[in-house]
């Protein structure tokens, strides 16, 4: 259903939401639910806001704004790299609902670690990672147009969480992203695996996508923001597609922030 967006839409927002469960591991409240609506059905997840963990570096109560958003604007660019996601009332008050997206574990890897001082031919290198009793392996990605895509994206998004755990292989061929909550801070905080293209020239498809949305930040997008993030917060993300237009390059790692999150996966 992920493939057929408006449908999902329509199911997300209108739906009756059942919860069966809440998911372990995740540093807020995650629940596994159900929506249906005339005779369909859908899995999904619900992140109350009141389920949220405070973060000294983003006000509370946002992050489930922030996911949605996130959505919006990747729907903007054309990729549908995000799962449908809205904003809705729930059991547990407003929060974030987004279709569940089961990924694929016969997909190709897209991460690895490999004995070497050179990533393999078809991976780019992240770093060297401690894999026990004092060794360690070159961690790589990779070199899959997919990512590459979601490399621009969280550069747009400002995404400060881009954790291994968090890409979807699905069975389709597509690659999702999820867990978007901390996300569109005004100041650089962006936080990923995907470095591998670091200082590279941006493709052609990423420059056509980056002027649709430097066009639509600026109109129907932009107001479809403002519920969910604040105008300074709209208005970096703004600067952030232009200085991605004016740089021609995929962003490198900023000294003043860490550039690869922990844990990693």
């Amino acid at each position: 259903m992920a493939a057929a967006p408006e449908r999902a839409l329509a199911l997300l927002r209108g739906g009756e939401l059942t919860v069966h469960g809440q998911l372990g591991g995740a540093s807020n409240t995650v629940l596994y639910c159900t929506v249906a609506l005339d005779g369909e059905q859908a899995v999904c997840v619900y992140k109350p806001v009141r389920g949220e963990r405070p973060l000294w570096d983003f006000p509370d109560g946002t992050l489930a704004g922030r996911e949605v958003a996130a959505y919006e604007v990747a729907a903007a660019g054309g990729w549908a790299m995000i799962p449908p996601t809205v904003l809705r009332d729930g059991p547990l008050g407003t929060g974030m609902v987004q279709l569940w997206v089961e990924p694929d574990p016969q997909q190709t890897a897209l991460l690895a670690l490999q004995d070497a001082e050179e990533a393999e031919p078809g991976w780019l290198p992240i770093g060297r990672a401690e894999v026990g009793a004092g060794r360690t392996a070159l961690l790589v990605h990779a070199d899959d147009p997919r990512l590459r895509r979601l490399a621009v994206l969280d550069a747009v998004l400002n995404n400060a969480d881009r954790k291994g755990g968090h890409l979807l292989p699905a069975a389709d061929g597509r690659l999702y992203g999820i867990d978007h909550g901390v996300t569109f801070a005004v100041p650089g905080k962006l936080r990923t695996l995907l470095w591998g293209w670091a200082g590279e020239p941006l493709p052609a498809e990423a420059l056509e996508v980056l002027r649709k949305l430097g066009a639509d930040l600026a109109g129907a997008l932009g107001e479809r923001l403002r519920p969910l993030l604040t105008g300074a917060e709209i208005a970096a993300a703004r600067q952030r597609v232009a200085a991605l237009l004016a740089g021609g390059r995929h962003p490198e790692p900023s000294e003043d922030w860490p550039a690869v999150p922990w844990p990693p996966i």
